[in-house]
């Protein structure tokens, strides 16, 4: 067991990395610390795909040689789905930030058991 452990380190690391920021996401009240918990999630699901998606001795898929054999390139999707979930990460990022923005204006806290007690007193 503890081979495959060594030889699938980036794989662990990633699942090291989501549990960090599940546990984030889960035990702070903080907006911002719940964001960054989100982020790290978002960081170990994108570790988790390059890990697949690398081969060992192959090469990225652009075909300059004229290499005709398909053995020769790594599978472009796992790098293609990366990309397109860092542009909608920060997309998302983004968007979380400017309402948690909204809700200090509003409440004057970033604690949300605070403001679902206010929520509760308005209510």
């Amino acid at each position: 067991m503890g081979g495959n452990l060594l030889i699938n380190y980036g794989e662990a690391v990633a699942a090291i990395l989501f549990g960090i920021g599940f546990g984030n996401l889960l035990l702070q009240s903080n907006l911002i610390k719940k964001i960054i918990g989100l982020n790290i999630m978002d960081s170990a699901i994108y570790l988790f795909l390059a890990e697949k998606g690398y081969i060992a001795g192959r090469i990225a898929p652009i075909a300059i040689d004229n290499s005709p054999h398909v053995e020769d390139y790594i599978n472009p999707i796992p790098s293609g789905l990366v990309l397109t979930g860092i542009v909608v990460s920060v997309s998302v990022t983004a968007l979380m930030l400017s309402l948690t923005i909204r809700l200090y204006k509003r409440y004057h806290t970033l604690d949300l058991d605070e403001i679902s007690q206010v929520l509760k007193r308005e209510g």
